[in-house]
């Protein structure tokens, strides 16, 4: 039996939790001050994280490899298991043609460069993840955002900062849910909560994304259909999550946003429209080239597309095509409805579900409760990544692509995620040795001792254990007990806190090197995860740090009337 212990450094928690930090803060520095390519420095990191669990926590060498596997299970099934199954999906349409059709769809929505960002990042995302999550909306957006004509890095920043504000509720409310198994809290108030705090994050991301897209005058010339996008999503979030429940709050916020925007530029457009010019696509379904330069026209302008033009292609297309082409995601988007039907949704369970205790571990936590890590539930029936590869073959029946051809796109699609693969097993693998050995507690429990302080810390811990995890789900349940342990020991409110953690997470989901690994994947760039880390990290430490404020702010008078 290991025992974990929480300050093994000369009885310090200081010294114990700084050097609990040295795994994490090496594989920031890899990626960000050296360039390192994201599976090398995190397995640098994990290498150290054991290194540390067996010298300094006193882990048996042989438990830690075990814990370091069942991480690493995890990050194949369920993690890539959703990832490679989404990008099979886009990849069939690719092959057969209709993401092209697809493209024009939106195109004739909207020209507009920037008003796409906000369709395709913001509101089409906000239902992938309600629907997948684990990195699958990235993926998705990217590759979208790429083929509208926005540069490849440029569209995984524009995913990679859309892909927060409906983090807390993805996957059908399972992070909420997660983190009430684990505290024992009501997942009502926890939903309550936590849609009072990420409807703030909401209302301005759609601003940020068209900054990113365009700089100030993206803003300046678009911020209309950003704000309409941004408060229609946050008022929904905020009502679904405190009047309906937390498993429909992204499918209600996402559908209502979409909708509103759709309604919006039906009497509003840019009086200038950045055009882009779609980018041609490589066999392996990467970029084939650079995307060329955006056109600038005034609205209704010849930039590469007239009226006559738009006319011309809206009838080629059809509402029939249009259907079609967009058939994929009503086909996931309604399989996922089916699989939470209540007799669907138990006999999914009840045969879908295997729990057992990882071999080669015997581990109890500080109080000597049991760790939770050592049982591995595996839902083979009910995961996201099958109800996605269901949905992948209905797609290749439905636009006819023989069986030869949809396995030659699966298997290029396995190629393309090759060290994808490496960076998500080697980046989980180091999250359960963290957790395992007690480094995670440990880092945890010495924040925990700021007192008051502790809720501008709360959202912050969060963040830490998204970034390293990269799954809020993950991070609540490494650290929601930690939140309510410090709320009851500094007299704060257990829900606020647990909240915190989920909603304080979703900004670090950006910078996590699985969510770097998807969308450098996704723009043809395996390995190059450090250049779209630099782009995103000041983003998510900017976002962080003014939410670390609101929240702390809601601990005291000043906003105590937010809290549930």
């Amino acid at each position: 039996m290991y025992h974990q212990v929480l300050a093994p450094v000369a009885g310090s928690p200081l010294l114990s939790a700084l050097c609990a930090a040295v795994p994490l803060l090496t594989l920031f520095v890899l990626l960000g001050a050296f360039r390192v390519k994201a599976h090398v420095a995190a397995l640098v990191s994990l290498l150290l994280a054991l290194c540390l669990a067996v010298l300094v926590w006193g882990m048996p060498l042989s438990q830690g490899l075990s814990g370091a596997a069942e991480g690493g299970f995890y990050g194949l099934f369920p993690i890539l298991w959703i990832l490679v199954n989404a990008l099979w999906i886009y990849r069939l349409t690719e092959i057969t043609g209709w993401s092209e059709v697809m493209r024009r769809s939106i195109h004739l929505i909207s020209p507009d460069q920037r008003v796409q960002g906000v369709l395709i990042a913001f509101c089409f995302g906000a239902l992938i993840e309600a629907l997948a999550g684990f990195g699958t909306p990235v993926a998705i957006s990217t590759v979208m955002l790429i083929a509208m004509g926005i540069a490849p890095l440029r569209a995984a920043t524009v995913a990679l900062v859309a892909n927060t504000a409906p983090v807390a509720f993805g996957s059908m409310g399972v992070p909420l849910t997660t983190l009430a198994g684990v505290t024992g809290l009501p997942v009502d108030a926890l939903g309550a909560m936590a849609g009072r705090q990420t409807p703030v994050i909401a209302v301005f991301i759609p601003l940020v994304l068209v900054f990113l897209v365009d700089g100030r005058r993206g803003v300046r010339q678009t911020w209309p259909v950003a704000v309409v996008a941004g408060l229609t999503f946050a008022l929904a979030q905020f009502l679904a999550a405190n009047f309906i429940g937390v498993e429909v709050t992204d499918i209600v916020a996402g559908v209502v946003a979409l909708v509103a925007v759709l309604g919006f530029l039906r009497v509003w457009r840019p009086g200038t429209v950045r055009r882009g010019i779609p980018v041609p696509v490589a066999a392996d379904g990467s970029a084939a080239g650079p995307a060329p330069g955006p056109a600038e026209s005034p609205a209704g302008g010849p930039a590469g597309d007239t009226e006559t033009d738009a006319g011309t292609r809206l009838g080629e297309i059809g509402k029939g095509s249009a259907l079609l082409a967009f058939a994929p995601y009503l086909i996931i988007i309604a399989l996922f409805a089916l699989t939470q039907l209540g007799p669907i949704k138990e006999w999914l369970t009840s045969h879908g579900t295997v729990r057992f205790t990882w071999p080669g571990l015997n581990v109890v936590s500080p109080g000597g409760a049991p760790a939770s890590a050592m049982v591995f539930k595996l839902e083979h029936l009910k995961a996201a990544g099958t109800t996605l590869l269901v949905a992948g073959l209905i797609t290749a029946a439905l636009h006819r692509v023989n069986p030869a051809r949809a396995a030659r796109a699966y298997g290029a699609t396995l190629h393309r995620l090759r060290w994808t693969v490496v960076t998500v097993t080697s980046v989980l693998a180091l999250a359960w040795v963290m957790n395992l050995s007690g480094q995670t507690a440990t880092l945890g429990t010495a924040l925990a001792r700021t007192g008051a302080l502790f809720a501008l810390l709360s959202p912050i811990i969060g963040w830490v254990g998204v970034a390293v995890t990269g799954s809020d789900t993950s991070a609540n349940s490494l650290f929601g007990v930690l939140q309510v342990t410090a709320a009851h020991e500094t007299g704060l409110s257990p829900v606020l806190l647990a909240a915190a953690n989920s909603t304080g997470g979703v900004l670090g989901k950006m910078i996590s090197p699985q969510n770097l690994a998807v969308a450098a994947a996704a723009i043809g760039m395996a390995g190059g995860e450090s250049a779209v880390f630099r782009r995103v990290i000041g983003w998510s430490l900017g976002l962080t740090a003014l939410f670390a404020l609101f929240v702390y702010l809601q601990s005291t008078p000043v906003l105590s009337w937010m809290t549930v």
